[in-house]
């Protein structure tokens, strides 16, 4: 049987961090250009950190954008540990068990393919007690583009060919997924609907993996 490689997008797939993440955006912006509620005509569904924050920074005017840009990252990386146990998160229904039984079939690797920066993913991974399942993978640092960060992450996990499946939960997930020519599996535990992740091309769409047995027989038999 080939080796599969399951590639997770984090928000919206694995948890919800009750808003931990943009909340911290939205003060470390603050923070550093004092304007408040900066991300008010910023989109965040599916997207990379590094495009959300380089469009902030655009949309406000702000000059020196790459130096901007590091100091933003380091300030939202800092206020991170802070803001995640001071929102009321939790790991969306079935992934621990889905997560656990993946990793205990003998050809399958965990991944990530997050628009995360790869320290914020971490934080997130960890504060919920699930970092310990992934390998590696690609993010918001890597690339800009999502597709990118899915090519990367199949790069650095998947040299050989192996069938790679991608999870996600919006619809440049999947379209991430199918640039790469990865199976586009979808779970509705986002903002977007079942139809509206099978309208944007999924494969394959869960409401959400609270029968984590049979999700798993399923994404195993992927492939």
């Amino acid at each position: 049987m080939p080796d599969r490689l399951f590639l997770f997008d984090i928000d919206g797939t694995l948890l919800y961090t009750g808003g931990a993440g943009s909340k911290a955006m939205e003060q470390a912006f603050a923070d550093l250009f004092s304007i408040s509620n900066g991300f008010g005509q910023i989109s965040f569904s599916g997207r990379t950190d590094t495009a959300i924050l380089k469009d902030v920074l655009r949309f406000h005017s702000i000059d020196s954008l790459d130096s901007a840009l590091v100091r933003l990252k380091e300030l939202y990386l800092q206020l991170l540990p802070q803001a995640l146990p001071q929102n009321q998160g939790y790991l969306l229904p079935g992934i621990e068990e889905l997560l656990r039984s993946l990793q205990q079939a003998p050809n399958a690797i965990l991944g990530l393919a997050t628009g995360n920066l790869r320290e914020g993913a971490l934080l997130k991974l960890r504060h919920y007690g699930i970092d310990g399942y992934f390998r590696d993978g690609g993010f918001g640092d890597d690339f800009e583009d999502r597709s990118m960060v899915v090519k990367v992450a199949i790069e650095r996990l998947a040299p050989d060919g192996e069938a790679v499946i991608v999870i996600g939960d919006t619809p440049l997930d999947i379209a991430a997924g199918k640039a790469n020519g990865a199976y586009a599996v979808a779970v509705a535990t986002g903002r977007h609907s079942p139809d509206d992740l099978s309208a944007a091309g999924a494969d394959m769409v869960f409401v959400d993996f609270s029968a984590w047995q049979n999700a798993t027989a399923t994404l195993l038999s992927l492939g």
